[in-house]
């Protein structure tokens, strides 16, 4: 009975066009887009000044870390965005959006399925983190 409580584990995708090398390229890609884009571009740049090399690099890492399960991330996502007081719910939808067309234009559509999904996942994590909060109407508190 204890092990049907247990989600199942992802296995890591073991697909040909799925590698370190076409991870690297989607999330270029995809920061490419971020940092032109109107409103996560000015973001970005307030954080990451100078060389986005270091950035791209341990965003590959997670990718990696998250499709491959290659345990290449080491970093810490929810602090790190708990940090940057402007982004809102709605920056996360542009944000996904543009994954979304990364991720589409750049690998099968079947293999961009599963990093959509991820990212979901990833992103519907982030925003519980950052945006919710239990108020005494919901816990109850001040009866």
């Amino acid at each position: 009975m204890t092990d049907r409580a247990r989600p199942v584990a992802e296995q890591p995708l073991d697909h040909a066009g799925v590698d370190r090398g076409s991870i690297g390229k989607l999330v270029r890609a995809f920061y490419a887009k971020v940092r032109s884009d109107e409103r996560l571009g000015s973001i970005f740049a307030r954080e990451i000044t100078g060389d986005w090399e270091p950035h791209l690099e341990k965003m590959t890492d997670f990718w990696c870390s998250v499709i491959l399960k290659s345990g290449d991330y080491h970093g810490r996502p929810v602090p790190a965005h708990l940090k940057l007081k402007d982004v809102t719910e709605v920056d996360f939808e542009i944000w996904q959006a543009l994954f979304g067309q990364t991720a589409a234009e750049l690998l099968a559509p079947e293999m961009a399925a599963v990093f959509v999904d991820r990212a979901e996942r990833i992103a519907t994590s982030l925003k519980l983190a950052m945006f919710f909060r239990l108020t005494s109407a919901t816990t109850g508190g001040g009866q």
